[in-house]
């Protein structure tokens, strides 16, 4: 979940190189990879560069640029981003106990959420945007996952957490799988976005149950979204609304100037 501090389009596929490939084709393989590397490495460098031109007392100007590093580094991550590649998994020995509470409020301000009265309503470029309740929820297929949560803020932990396969209630409510967002809205006021070949990894998980057991309260009851491949602050707990979207729709820290995509 979001940290107390501050931290895309379509993809384009990972070039791999084939075996069988002669010394020539594996030398462009890995200038292609080293370029690919410096332009990562170089974001924050390219930041420093462009605003030793600006006057540091016009924050407009600042900002400015900022933003655009910003959205060019989503970008970047975007293009590097490889939907099958899996995010390490676990053993129940590794699991962290207890595992950390993070929000930013208090662990006393967590949303009391009614069981029996909560629906998810589904919005946007969906086929079908009936509720679900979490009875029509736990008729889907479910999985589950050991899996690290990783925080900005320099922490990270172990949990188990089972649920169902994000594609699958995306297919299950018809949703436009070549739209480019997915995003959500919380009980807690959160909110936050994901692009659509995340929401559609095979380990991108609608939570109900942490630890084999319904998922607590200080873990986002009753729904949660378990992203193995992005930093914690894009997995959102407490999820009210679920919606598919063309139109940037940003996120509670991305709109204060964290980095949107924030892949592992």
């Amino acid at each position: 979940m979001p940290p107390s501090r501050a931290a895309a389009s379509q993809p384009r596929p990972r070039r791999r190189v084939a075996a069988g490939l002669d010394a020539k084709d594996h030398r462009t393989g890995l200038r292609n990879l080293e370029r690919r590397l410096f332009l990562r490495s170089s974001l924050s460098l390219g930041a420093v560069a462009l605003l030793s031109g600006c006057n540091l007392q016009d924050g407009d100007t600042v900002d400015k640029v900022l933003w655009a590093m910003s959205r060019w580094n989503d970008r970047v991550q975007a293009w590097l981003f490889d939907p099958a590649r899996l995010a390490p998994t676990y053993t129940a020995a590794d699991i962290t106990n207890p595992f950390p509470f993070n929000a930013f409020y208090p662990i006393d301000d967590v949303p009391d959420v009614d069981p029996s009265d909560f629906r998810l309503q589904v919005s946007g470029r969906v086929e079908s945007k009936r509720p679900w309740s979490l009875a029509d929820l736990r008729t889907l297929p479910q999985t589950s996952q050991i899996t690290r949560h990783v925080c900005i803020e320099g922490w990270s932990a172990i949990g188990e957490w089972g649920g169902v396969p994000f594609r699958t209630f995306l297919e299950r409510i018809g949703a436009d799988l070549t739209a480019r967002y997915v995003g959500f809205k919380c009980a807690d006021r959160y909110y936050t976005s994901l692009d659509m070949p995340t929401a559609l990894h095979p380990q991108t998980q609608l939570t109900l149950d942490f630890g084999r057991a319904v998922l607590p309260a200080e873990y986002g009851f009753p729904l949660k979204l378990r992203v193995p491949t992005k930093l914690g602050f894009k997995n959102p707990k407490y999820i009210a609304e679920i919606f598919v979207t063309n139109d940037y729709p940003g996120g509670y820290w991305e709109d204060q100037g964290y980095n949107w995509f924030s892949g592992l």
